[in-house]
Parts: structure tokens; sequence; C-alpha cells
């Protein structure tokens, strides 16, 4: 059982509901707020303080001697610059006062996107000079990130389904091998697997997972091994851009199947992240061309904009499955209209169980019962009490 005495798990905001969801999950009875005070100053400078004893003259500087601090940062309406420099103040407050070990919780790690600069880096040799362009003047920020971390006192960063190859190498060597990627291809899997979402079929043969581009192969066939459905296939777009906005679809050779093939199936899209939603519907648009009789898009990052929530209105998509990871998913104003048919995972008992076993607890708790499901009555597949994996 989990120990508050050696652990405590903060958030870099007020009652985040993610961080003291992940706090009980793992166990911990003692309120956030009666761990850590985040203090702001009239001039706005924040101002953290860990809670301590006020009567104890003998541990002075020394109150988290020994102990591991978990800090949870999971996007909120704060800006993230603003998040990201709490966080920062954080685990150098509790270094300064004794901490062993301070791991950040990230689920959609901050600035990740901003993977490149203006010069040609590791793995990097084919980029062109067009492609260089477009970052003159700019830095790179997800380096950055991860030197200011490790410079603050974080010693490990764990986080979900970070896209970039890149930013993967150099928050490894940054923190001498502790960065933890969770992909979530279980929870995508359990979920297709015994909801009611799609008709799989006999061993899968009524469902195709579809790849948007190439970059989100991998994770597909990861999802299709953890189905463990063999008839289960798979279809593979290829994109080019034609504008901001706009971009053109076509079926790769490397699909299993072509869209002659799809009448009646269910096709499940996967991708890592969704911002404006203008590939997924185009790739859902040429989907509709081979007649499947559902089309799910399951994304693991889900940015809520007025542009995004238009888009995937479309009834090109008959329903949404994400991740929690960026929590304001969970609110039925971010969802808008798309509440009709939007599910999400909530994954704090996903965490909590590797967090568990990463600080050497017993997870076991957790081994089948992993997630828990949100979703609006506006779902025509909604039911009463619908809150657990099954």
């Amino acid at each position: 059982m989990y120990n508050p005495g050696d652990t405590l798990i903060i958030s870099n905001v007020s009652d985040d509901p993610f961080a003291i969801d992940l706090a009980y999950m793992c166990g911990q009875r003692s309120e956030i707020a009666d761990l850590i005070s985040l203090k702001v100053y009239a001039n706005t400078e924040f101002c953290p303080r860990y809670i301590s004893d006020e009567t104890d003259m003998e541990n002075i500087g020394r109150s988290l001697e020994g102990k591991t601090v978990v800090i949870c940062s999971a996007a909120t309406s704060n800006s993230r610059g603003s998040l990201a420099m709490r966080t920062m103040m954080l685990a150098r407050g509790a270094k300064d006062n004794g901490a062993q070990r301070v791991v950040l919780v990230e689920p959609d790690l901050f600035f990740s996107a901003q993977d490149r600069g203006p010069h040609r880096g590791e793995g990097e040799e084919n980029r062109s000079l067009e492609d260089l362009k477009k970052f003159d003047g700019q830095p790179f920020t997800a380096s950055l990130y991860a030197d200011l971390l490790k410079h603050s006192g974080v010693d490990a960063v764990i986080t979900v389904h970070n896209h970039s190859s890149k930013v993967q190498r150099l928050f490894g060597r940054a923190f001498n091998g502790e960065f933890y990627n969770l992909i979530p291809n279980e929870l995508y899997a359990d979920y297709v697997k015994y909801s009611d979402m799609v008709a799989t079929g006999r061993d899968g043969d009524n469902l195709v997972l579809c790849a948007p581009d190439a970059g989100a192969l991998p994770f597909v066939r990861s999802v299709r091994e953890s189905l463990g459905l063999p008839a289960a296939s798979c279809i593979v777009m290829e994109k080019s851009r034609t504008g901001e906005r706009h971009v053109r679809m076509s079926v790769s050779a490397q699909s299993d199947v072509q869209l002659d093939q799809l009448e009646g199936k269910d096709v499940i899209i996967l991708d890592d992240m969704v911002r404006t939603g203008s590939t997924v519907i185009e790739c859902a648009r040429l989907l509709r061309e081979g007649n499947p009789r559902k089309i799910v898009f399951g994304v693991t990052h889900f940015y809520s904009s007025p542009e995004g929530r238009e888009n995937l209105n479309s009834d090109a998509l008959d329903e949404i499955l994400s991740l929690n990871t960026i929590p304001s998913i969970l609110n039925r104003d971010s969802q808008g209209r798309l509440r009709k048919k939007m599910v999400v995972l909530k994954i704090e008992k996903w965490i909590a169980r590797f967090l568990l076993g990463y600080l050497g607890k017993d997870a076991s708790k957790f081994e089948r019962d992993f997630y828990s499901v949100d979703m609006s009555s506006k779902n025509p597949r909604w039911r009463p009490n619908l809150t657990t994996r099954r």
C-alpha cells in the first residue's frame, strides 16, 4: 500500500481534479492543499511553500528529506508558460527542502510540438533549407524545456503518447533514460473490444483501423496487436498539404485493404492529437467512399477549439473517442455539440498503475480496472452509471 510518508503527490494548480484523482488512486489520503500552499503575491509572482510543522525548529530546510515529490501538471486554462514556471519552482522548492527525487507527471508534454530549430540536429541531416527557414529566428523550445526542468530539480518525466521521436531522444538524454512515454494502445484496445462502440466481428473481421498518415502507423499497429483480433485490418492514408488548413488524402500502398473493401465495416481512425480537425475529416470523407457502417475517431490529446469542434461535428464522423490528457475535454461546454458523439476515457487509474509500479508499490488493484468512462447523456450509447470499463 502507498505510504504517504515517503511520497507526496502535488499539483502546480490548486484543486486540479486530475492531480486530486491521481493522488487518491495512489492511496494518498491527505488533501493536496494540506501538503503545499500555492501562494501568489500581489505583484502576481508565484511563491509555493511545502507545508511543514510550524513548531519544528530542528528540521528547517529538511522537511522533505528522503521523500519523493510527484508533481502532476495537467493542462488547464492557465497558460502553459505559467504552468511550466510553476512546475520548475515546485521542483526547486522540493530539492531545496531535502527531497530525494522529483518526478513530473505531465500527460500532454508542454512545448513538445516545438521540436525543431533553425539548425540541423541529430537525425536531421536531410532537412531542407526551406524547412530550416520556417524556424529562422525561433528557439528550439522543446530542448530548452527539458534543460530547464532538469536544472530546476526534476529527475524523471512521465508523459503520454508523445509523437516526436526527437523529443523522446532529447528528454531521454536530459533525464538519463528516465523519460517514460506511456503509449495508450491497451486503453483503446480494451474499450474497443468490450464496449458497444463498434462491431468487431469474428476475430476482428469487421474492424478496420486507419492511420491518417504514415506517422500514425506504428500506434495503429500497436492497438491492433493489443486487440488480439487477428482478422482486423489496417488502412493507411497518404496526405499532401494544399494550404494551411487544406489537405488531400489518398490510400497508401501499405494498406491491408482498399476503399472498395470497407463496405459495411466499422473503421477507427487513430492519431495522437487533433487541433483543427481538418486532416481527420478529409480522411473520414475519403473513407466514406467505401461505404463503411461506422467511422470513429480515436485521439489521445484533444485540443478543443471552436474551429476543431465545428470541423469534427461533420457527418463524416459517427463518434469520437479521446483520453483526458487535456482535462478540459471533460467539460460539456468544451465539447460543445460534439458531446452527442464524444466518449472520454479517464486515465488517472492507468497513470496511477504505472506510477505505483515506478515507486515500487503494489498496483495490482488496477490490473484490470485501469480507466473510467465519461460520456454525455446526449450520446445515443449513454447508459446511467456508465463510469467503469465494463
